[in-house]
């Protein structure tokens, strides 16, 4: 039973968001007891307030990242906070802020994801401040009585940079052991879904299982991206730390294991219909199966620090596999069937190969890499800005109404203005809820505000009641005092998974906390009327004033997923022209096209969270997504196969430059809204026969996969290039619904 308790407790702290919270009730948890006593109780809600703004604005660094980090964080807080209560006494002052604010902190975000975090919280400190400060202002004089309130809200949010500071000092490597094992749980739902398009099933609706990989491949994306980050901001100009080559070697694992497992090497509707009499497939479905199931013990291996036991079936998966193919391959055959199997039996035998490969890479990952298992380029690209100047150039390419980001800065002033418009109009003493509720709920796109928006609303009400309970259940204050912290640790466990529960424990917070400074159920309907205004503002701002929507950008985000694509095919035949080697300029064409390839994902699912009557393209779109992403999957089984070094032929360099220069072509008529080029149908036919032609001859290896994923990629030219000039097609009506919205729903 002790040893069940100590693993569940070492699996809790090792949570990424359990981890946060950890830190959140540890910073609350000293400021109560402290409060209590030192007999300072009046300052436990703005001590309690900077705490929670703190920790909002806190990022994964390193401990001396960390403390540059919370002085930045300190200097912003300090000076919107001061503003903001030099300006309470005036109205149309403090409106200015607010709008100013709002619009300048926004767009400060265009600088990077971590000034982005920056910039919400310090906006949340401004109405922190307001709200602090409010109860201070001297009725007859209109003037703040003490400036106690902002100095205890920095104090609540400095002392959380200390316990932030230590944190990161004590326990180095958790973040990026946490970013890994996430990683790499992704990583195997990916492999669970790609292991659907094994079933040889007549009638399978493959598009919408390949739709549903699609999308899922931004998550794993975004989780390569995390890690990356993670991992450069450890990587400074002093000794590196014992444990970096081993998250190293981890991550780039799990990028040469996601470009395998992104790879494609037939038409998996063919495979079906060629070895629809054959267990071959239901083989390969299993071995994917299996092998996500070991990504995901391996992240449980690597999240608790533990060594990996793999599953036995995974290796007798292989083997049993391996007999499989060879049994096909010695089936006897007319000349005719033999000839119609050669193709689909060397696709079996490539993905074979190529599984084979994944074991291998999975088998290595943990432990201390061996020697070459590292790449010899193992830099990464740093994202950040270099100087000031770099960074006010990535806020002035921003400056233009055609940037979404622009047009939010644009609407969240204008919805924190009038939210606070309506505060004084109505004398809500409570009021400032209302522009908390807005900054909260007010996101770039209309799909997110809308979710954020209900939940919130759900999740007020939820907190309401449980804070009522609370009351009337444990009266005494210092009972209250303890849930007050459990709350604030379970609003920082759940705010980026469970938005609701987060909102129900954050609004619980707030009665337990105010009712220690008078009557916590005088602001049960206050609360639950300001959230509901709020979210109104909220909701009407994102519809109403300069709205995003996704549907409209579509075709420049298909243009970028296709010119990424251009660049990594051209690198992947460098890789065959020179051998394998994975620097640096390789992994980057490799990302930057699987990023786009997620931001293509992301706006599709924007844009099925749209209203009706603005979705533009959205079947078009659906179906781009699809053969993008398949094209991205023969890409991958490209450079899956890098190292098999050849000499190009002339047909085969022929249809790498038009591959290429069609891509070019497509991805600048899209970026202008133009028509796309008429295409030179015969000559493509023609490389495609010369292709086909010679993959009947003898080949290497090498020569025969190029051959066969280039071939592959031609013959998807004709349908990229219909469903490319559907999306710059004008739509009767302004709108394109379709029966796309079918394609989503999981079958």
């Amino acid at each position: 039973m002790m040893h069940e308790w100590r693993r569940l407790w070492q699996q809790a702290w090792r949570q990424e968001a359990l981890a946060c919270g950890m830190r959140a009730f540890l910073a609350l948890a000293i400021v109560m007891v402290g409060g209590w006593w030192l007999g300072q109780t009046q300052a436990l809600i703005p001590l309690l307030l900077g705490v929670l703004a703190g920790a909002i604005a806190e990022s994964d660094d390193s401990w001396r990242g960390q403390v540059r980090a919370q002085a930045a964080t300190l200097l912003s807080f300090a000076g919107v906070a001061l503003a903001v209560q030099a300006s309470l006494p005036y109205p149309g002052l403090l409106m200015a802020v607010l709008g100013l604010a709002a619009f300048g902190l926004t767009m400060v975000g265009a600088v990077g994801g971590r000034y982005r975090t920056l910039a919400v919280a310090t906006l949340i400190m401004a109405i922190y401040t307001a709200l602090a400060s409010h109860a201070s202002i001297e009725p007859s004089q209109g003037q703040p009585a003490t400036p106690w309130p902002v100095i205890w809200l920095l104090c609540g949010a400095a002392w959380y940079g200390v316990i932030s500071v230590l944190w990161a000092a004590a326990l180095p490597m958790l973040p990026v052991r946490q970013k890994l094992a996430s990683l790499y749980e992704v990583l195997g739902v990916y492999l669970q879904l790609k292991s659907r398009l094994f079933a040889p099933v007549r009638d399978v609706d493959l598009e919408r299982r390949r739709l549903a990989l699609a999308l899922h491949n931004g998550r794993v994306v975004e989780a390569l991206n995390a890690v990356k980050e993670s991992l450069f901001l450890r990587m400074g100009a002093g000794r590196a730390p014992p444990w970096l080559p081993e998250a190293l070697h981890l991550y780039f694992v799990a990028q040469d294991v996601h470009e395998r497992v992104t790879s494609s090497h037939e038409h998996y509707d063919v495979l079906a219909e060629a070895f629809f009499h054959s267990d071959v497939l239901y083989r390969f479905q299993r071995l994917v199966a299996l092998l996500g199931h070991d990504c995901q013990t391996l992240a449980q291996a690597i999240q608790l620090d533990e060594d990996w036991v793999r599953d036995e079936d995974t290796a007798r998966a292989i083997e049993d596999l391996e007999q499989a193919i060879r049994h096909l391959q010695a089936l006897p055959r007319s000349a005719t069937e033999a000839a119609q199997a050669q193709q689909p039996l060397r696709a079996l035998h490539a993905l074979a190969n190529n599984l084979s490969g994944v074991v291998r890479e999975l088998g290595g990952a943990l432990g201390a890499p061996q020697p070459g298992r590292l790449p010899a380029d193992s830099s990464l690209l740093n994202r950040n800005p270099r100087s000031l100047r770099d960074a006010w150039q990535r806020v002035r390419a921003q400056w233009t109404l055609s940037s979404p980001l622009m047009r939010h800065a644009i609407r969240l002033s204008v919805a924190l203005l009038t939210g606070d418009a309506l505060r004084r109009l109505t004398g809500d003493s409570h009021g400032y809820w209302i522009l908390l509720t807005i900054v909260f709920v007010c996101q770039p796109q209309y799909g997110a505000t809308l979710a954020l928006l209900a939940q919130r609303i759900w999740g007020t009400v939820l907190g309401l009641l449980v804070g009522w309970a609370l009351l009337r259940l444990f009266p005494e204050v210092l009972v209250q005092s303890a849930f007050t912290v459990a709350a604030a640790a379970l609003f920082f466990a759940t705010r980026h998974s469970r938005y609701t529960l987060a909102t129900a424990a954050i609004t619980s917070l707030v009665l337990l906390s105010f009712n220690q400074a008078g009557d916590g159920f005088d602001l049960i309907v206050p609360r639950l009327i300001d959230t509901l205004l709020g979210s109104l503002i909220a909701g009407l701002a994102v519809w109403l004033v300069l709205p995003s929507w996704q549907s409209r950008q579509l075709h420049r985000v298909a243009a970028q997923a296709l010119r990424t694509q251009a660049v990594y095919l051209q690198e992947i035949i460098g890789q065959y022209q020179h051998g394998k080697q994975d620097h640096l300029a390789y992994r980057l064409a490799r990302r930057n096209a699987h990023n786009a390839d997620a931001a293509l994902s992301s706006a599709m699912s924007a844009v099925f969270e749209e209203p009706i009557y603005v979705r533009r393209h959205m079947a078009a779109g659906t179906r781009f997504l699809v053969l993008s992403h398949t094209l991205l999957n023969y890409l991958s089984a490209l450079g899956a196969h890098r190292n098999l070094q050849l000499v190009l032929a002339d047909d085969s360099a022929r249809a790498v430059a038009w591959l290429r220069s069609t891509l070019d072509a497509l991805a600048g008529a899209l970026e202008a809204s133009q028509t796309l080029p008429a295409p030179d149908a015969p000559h493509e036919a023609a490389l495609l026969d010369a292709l086909v032609r010679a993959a009947q001859g003898p080949l290497s290896d090498g020569e025969r996969v190029l051959h066969s994923q280039l071939v592959l990629a031609l013959r998807l030219l004709p349908p990229l290039r219909e469903q490319a000039a559907a999306l710059v097609a004008p739509v009767a009506g302004g709108a394109d619904g379709g029966d796309a919205a079918a394609v989503l729903v999981s079958d």
